[in-house]
């Protein structure tokens, strides 16, 4: 198998806080990868570390089999961060133009061409966001608009999505809906890496999981992961480190 993403002993640290350790994994092409851990465990910056958004300290990563900081291909990646739908809420951009950005990349200075207008209507439909295609970003529920971020990745032709809680926000009537997409999606072969605070529902869905808390304490197959003890390690790690803080009056 293929690396999409390969980590190697990173480290990094805000000011002299250090938030990830010696963190080393590798998330193989197609995989379905749940990433979970405790508040202010590090996924956020890991993610973003992976993505090539932020450089560690030390260590080393690659995307697909090329060393991050010379990686060009962004429109392999799909990325949809925590605060996505708070950024976009208030732009005056229907779904359609939200999902044409993700061709703007292909198109460079010419226009748009029939063929990124079919890519767009198919990216829209593979969403189930057709209805909704003309209405407002900022008209739209927080699952929809969601929607809408990944339709812009698949109109990209992204070979990776990359998700941060997701569904936070979101009503919980359709995040079932939303993780049939995003089941769907990556059995069309896109790798999906999730950060997902309802380690429940994530399990149900991701094929691998992984655990984090500064330093990693699992990476493997879900069914192994969730009888390994590593989230009972890993909460129960930072419950005592939020206990020292109180006691210190930090």
């Amino acid at each position: 198998m293929t690396s999409a993403i390969s980590v190697e002993n990173v480290s990094f640290a805000y000011s002299n806080q250090p938030v990830l350790r010696d963190v080393s994994m590798s998330i193989e092409e197609g995989e379905f990868l749940g990433l979970v851990g405790p508040n202010g465990s590090g996924k956020t910056t890991l993610l973003e570390i992976m993505l090539g958004l932020r450089s560690p300290d030390s260590g080393h990563v690659e995307l697909f089999d090329t060393p991050v900081e010379e990686f060009t291909e962004g429109t392999r990646l799909g990325y949809v961060s925590q605060h996505s739908t708070d950024a976009d809420s208030m732009m005056p951009v229907t779904v359609r133009e939200v999902v044409e950005m993700g061709r703007y990349p292909h198109a460079g200075l010419r226009r748009l061409s029939s063929d990124d207008h079919a890519i767009i209507d198919e990216a829209i439909a593979k969403v189930g966001m057709e209805p909704f295609a003309d209405r407002r970003i900022s008209n739209l529920s927080g699952g929809q608009r969601q929607r809408a971020y990944i339709a812009r990745a698949l109109a990209s032709e992204a070979d990776l999505l990359a998700l941060d809680e997701p569904t936070v926000g979101v009503d919980a009537d359709v995040v079932e809906q939303f993780y049939d997409l995003l089941t769907e999606l990556n059995e069309d072969g896109i790798t999906i890496v999730l950060i997902e605070h309802d380690i429940n529902t994530v399990s149900e869905y991701a094929d691998t999981m992984a655990c984090l808390d500064g330093e990693l304490y699992e990476h493997c197959e879900t069914g192994p992961f969730l009888e390994s003890g590593a989230l009972e390690q890993a909460f129960s790690s930072a419950r005592a480190v939020s206990s020292r803080q109180v006691a210190g009056g930090d």
